[in-house]
């Protein structure tokens, strides 16, 4: 016999039963099940889906038992009320004119149809199992004749009457099993029935939902807690180390601007409008402002010589606005300047004169955007993508007015044109679309301009980029055009390919920003960046590496970086010229010489120096908002100043950095530590009398702890500094002090976006002898996956601009990479300590147990810190150092015991805290002793670091005598330099 599920017709009443427990215990009451009263909650069967006549919702989840009366008309479930566990019976009965289900909710859709056992007549008056109830379809299923009704077989349930077209968007639901209660089948053989495999829908482009595996009352599984490291978090961090890789090595670049007077009268003062037209050849220079062009002689003077315009000067006497401007190559003093205009003229003008020597009227039909110089030709370019390339005669020159220049046509709208090496290089800004561009573009389309019939050539890099934005040659590899896009990225071409044509053969990634200009400048690529930086590559070696990077023009875009040919015969220097948004005009010296004799003079300091020995003990430690008086209890807490102070045999400098002094999670904490932070120094660089509690505390037991420890010894504080939770107090022996130039601190913020100092540093410089030091202590970005916002946070620190005053009066040699000591790379030794909260990308499992087996060691490959300052090219601690790690981590712990952290996070334990050092010259700076100690009251434990420090005193008479010697090195190299590079501009037809 088919079972079926009840028809919307049927009403529901239900009736108080025993729980099942019970009826299993005591079968006998089943017969008076139907005698209890009505009870006044609302009970609910899982397993319908649909609501009784009490309020109670049938639903399909908890898997009901269903037992079938011994009367012929009526149908009883059990059901569990989930107010107070208590089991309820709902009646069923046919009443064809009842609509409360209808009305009330509608019914699923039936599930798919599935064979079901008839009841046995025979069968034991007890709980029996019965399969999956299944919605026969009137329509196709055979009727089989019911049975005779008795006391013991109930009547079939009657088919539910679906209509398709109502419910053919909604999913079927999910089947259950139901038990039907019938007093034939003994309680031990109910069995749950496996789950059906009923097909569920997917939604869109999402997979379908999980189904329940989990059967009526078993066990939820035990749950398990996601890995510290996820292998998501691993991809993304491996993507990125993969991303910043290629980037160049900046860790020894100068940023000493390599400034040069080529001529008497200063470029600075010439003004380049917005629209950067301009052409510069030796001392001449020309600028096109709003409708004249003004010719400047830097021989002269720094005013215009006279002013052109072309209103005066043309046949018609009408307005020409200039929009492009070239010198005429070879020839003699480069009198000739072409001038093209918005009408789409080309006039000629001899600048001596300001006399118009020849006009091509109405050349292009549209305004004239390029005019280029190559040999004796030129070549002038419109918008429409019309080029006209002017030959000279057999004498090697023409007449522009009756020239019959040969027409190359290109594609219009190019956002990139430039000639080099004479051919055409044009590009246009692909189109933008919704969807992400997975295509190897930008279109680079390049044109033989000396070649008749040349249709040009399509190539493609090697992979996608950002679109073309400037290009140029290096002098020194003249094989290869380099281009540079948006996004940072340049692009390396070889002019002569497989298929005869140029290929391009690599891809750098160079910087985070866009590149907005490249030039080729002897044998260093010079890129101009958003933040006015120019910054010199060095091309030759791979990975690139940064030499130089100077300020340009301080905090606009550099938006055109171009070489003067015309200088190496004129002055007998290569001249590089840059324009910035600030509408200004700047000269430096191509060959880069001041750097070249700052290296050379460093290699030879030896024959103008002494040196001495200074004993450095730094220590750091967060302490996590506790004051001295809590350093109680255990002996390595009594002692543990005492101990650390005197690790080091009176050592010269003491350095001490705390973090967390105050609880950042204390706002009212905070906000007096922000309040109190802009403060008036003491001028003997003690503590002030307005600073928070904790800090002065701190301080008064610092200045003790030295006196007891090295009472034979005076110290005194050169600085003391705080910042929201970072403390640095610095001590230097008293026989020391007279030595000391400069003492100077400051501080970094960067918690909140540089906002709020709960992450940051506090810097402290000190200039001893001849020799700069800078003391960091730090606070960094906290949590297992912020190894770039703490990557960030060490970038901002390290290049902070203005951080100390410009010291004027010392020997530039105090300082490195051309600095003048305004920030912290400028110093000749750099020592980076405190709470740097890099991780360990291990399971917490794997680093117990190699702690517990004193295997530690082994944990240092997975160290983040390790790894970004051995991967990651664009790291700015890739340059310091770090002594061995031979102490275990030093957090987290439970505080004031020697556990590792047991609450329900369970961290994994980590070399949070660490000191690193940077020096040029390794034998500088010796590492005695570094170390953690047992101090439990935080859960960090302290560090400790000893070092051996080499300074030196400058003989300035016997430097200036070596400066010399190097000079004049360097004459003899230039000459050759400038000899080869005036070689490569002729044979290019730039000279």
């Amino acid at each position: 016999m088919a079972t079926s599920l009840p028809s919307e017709s049927e009403s529901i009443e239900t009736r108080r039963l025993p729980a099942v427990s019970s009826l299993k215990s005591h079968p006998k009451q089943i017969a008076n099940a139907s005698s209890q009263s009505t009870v006044s909650k609302k009970p609910t069967i899982s397993g319908l889906g649909f609501p009784t006549s009490t309020g109670a919702l049938l639903t399909a989840d908890s898997r009901p038992s269903l037992r079938q009366r011994t009367s012929s008309d009526d149908f009883h479930f059990q059901a569990d009320d989930h107010d107070d566990g208590q089991h309820h019976q709902v009646h069923l009965r046919s009443a064809s004119s009842s609509s409360d289900l209808r009305s009330s909710r509608r019914p699923p859709p039936p599930p798919p149809s599935r064979s079901a056992k008839p009841a046995s007549p025979s069968a034991s008056p007890l709980l029996r199992p019965v399969p999956i109830l299944s919605l026969p379809n009137p329509s196709t299923s055979p009727t089989k004749p019911s049975p005779p009704r008795s006391s013991h077989i109930p009547p079939p349930l009657p088919a539910r009457k679906v209509t398709t077209s109502v419910h053919e968007d909604i999913p079927p639901p999910r089947t259950h099993a139901l038990r039907i209660l019938e007093n034939t089948a003994p309680p031990e053989s109910i069995v749950d029935p496996s789950p059906t495999t009923t097909e569920r829908k997917a939604f869109g482009n999402l997979p379908p939902p999980p189904r329940r595996q989990i059967g009526l009352k078993d066990d939820l599984p035990e749950f398990k807690r996601q890995p510290q490291c996820s292998d998501s978090s691993d991809e993304e961090e491996e993507e990125e180390s993969k991303t910043r890789i290629d980037l160049p090595d900046s860790s020894r670049s100068s940023r000493k601007p390599p400034i040069a007077s080529f001529y008497p009268y200063l470029e600075s003062h010439i003004h380049v409008p917005h629209n950067g037209v301009y052409a510069v050849a030796g001392s001449i220079v020309a600028v096109v402002s709003s409708h004249v062009v003004k010719l400047f002689d830097l021989d002269v003077s720094e005013s215009p010589l006279y002013t052109l315009d072309l209103k005066d000067i043309s046949p018609d006497h009408r307005s020409r606005k200039p929009t492009s401007l070239a010198f005429r190559n070879h020839t003699e003093k480069l009198t000739p300047l072409w001038i093209g205009t918005k009408d789409g003229h080309l006039f000629e003008v001899d600048i001596r004169s300001g006399v118009l020597v020849s006009a091509k009227m109405a050349a292009h039909s549209q305004a004239v955007t390029h005019i280029f110089s190559t040999g004796y030709k030129m070549v002038s370019m419109d918008d429409n993508g019309k080029a006209l390339v002017f030959a000279p005669d057999d004498s090697q020159n023409f007449v522009l007015s009756s020239a019959q220049p040969r027409v190359l046509r290109i594609a219009d709208k190019q956002d990139f044109v430039e000639l080099i090496a004479g051919r055409l290089w044009t590009s246009a800004r692909e189109p933008s679309s919704g969807t992400a561009n997975l295509s190897r573009g930008p279109i680079v389309r390049v044109y033989d301009i000396h070649t008749l019939g040349s249709s040009g050539r399509s190539i493609l890099p090697i992979e996608h980029v950002g679109t073309v934005t400037c290009g140029t040659i290096l002098p020194s590899k003249p094989s290869h055009i380099y281009l540079g896009h948006e996004g940072g990225t340049v692009t390396i071409w070889t002019l002569e390919g497989a298929q005869g044509a140029p290929e391009c053969v690599d891809v750098v990634k160079v910087s985070m920003s866009d590149i907005l200009c490249l030039a080729g400048v002897n044998d260093r690529l010079w890129a101009g960046s958003r933040a006015g930086l120019i910054s010199a590559y060095d091309a030759s070696q791979k990975p690139w590496v940064m030499t130089n990077s100077w300020v340009a023009h301080k905090d606009v875009p550099v938006t055109h970086i171009s070489v003067d040919p015309q200088s190496i015969p004129s002055v007998g220097k290569l001249c590089a010229v840059s324009v910035g948004r600030d509408e200004k005009m700047r000269f430096w010296d191509g060959l880069l010489a001041v750097s070249w004799i700052d290296q050379e003079l460093m290699t030879r300091e030896d024959e103008y120096s002494s040196y001495r020995e200074l004993s450095t003990l730094i220590v750091s430690w967060n302490i996590d908002a506790n004051k001295p008086d809590a350093l109680t209890g255990d002996l390595s807490n009594i002692d543990f100043l005492k101990e650390v102070l005197t690790s080091a045999k009176s050592p010269d400098i003491i350095s001490i950095g705390f973090q967390e002094v105050v609880d950042l999670e204390n706002r009212k904490v905070t906000a007096k530590s922000v309040l109190l932070g802009n403060k008036t120094k003491a001028h003997d660089g003690s503590m002030p009398q307005k600073v928070s509690t904790s800090y002065k505390k701190w301080y008064d037991h610092l200045v003790l702890s030295v006196r007891l420890a090295h009472p034979g010894t005076s110290y005194h504080v050169v600085h003391s500094e705080n910042l929201v939770g970072l403390f640095t107090c610095i001590f230097v022996k008293v026989s020391e002090r007279a030595s000391i130039n400069d003492a100077h601190p400051n501080v970094i913020k960067r918690g909140m976006r540089g906002n709020f100092g709960n992450k940051g540093a506090i810097v402290c410089r000190l200039i001893i002898d001849d020799s700069s030091l800078c003391f960091i202590n730090c606070h960094l970005a906290a949590g297992q996956h912020q190894v770039r916002q703490r990557g960030r946070d060490v970038a901002a620190i390290l290049e902070e601009c203005a951080l100390f005053p410009e010291q004027s009066g010392f020997d530039p040699s105090a300082f490195v990479n051309g600095g003048d000591g305004t920030m912290v790379l400028d110093h000749e030794i750099d020592f980076f300590s405190g709470d740097m909260n890099y991780r360990i990308d291990a399971r917490r499992e794997m680093v117990m147990a190699s702690v517990r087996s004193g295997e530690h060691k082994n944990l240092q490959v997975h160290d983040q810190l390790l790894k970004e300052m051995k991967v990651n090219r664009g790291f700015r601690l890739r340059s310091f150092q770090e002594g061995p790690i031979d102490f275990i981590p030093t957090y987290k712990y439970d505080p004031r015991t020697n556990e590792f952290d047991t609450s329900a996070k369970k961290r994994i334990p980590v070399w949070c805290d660490r000191v690193l050092w940077r020096v040029l010259t390794n034998s500088r700076v010796v590492q005695t002793q570094y170390r953690s100690w047992e101090a439990n009251i935080s859960d960090h434990r302290p560090i400790s670091a000893v070092f051996n420090l080499t300074v030196k005193s400058i003989d300035p008479a016997s430097r200036a005598d070596v400066k010399g010697d190097v000079e004049k090195k360097w004459t003899g190299r230039q000459q050759r330099l400038l000899s080869d590079l005036q070689k490569f501009y002729v044979d290019w037809g730039v000279l």
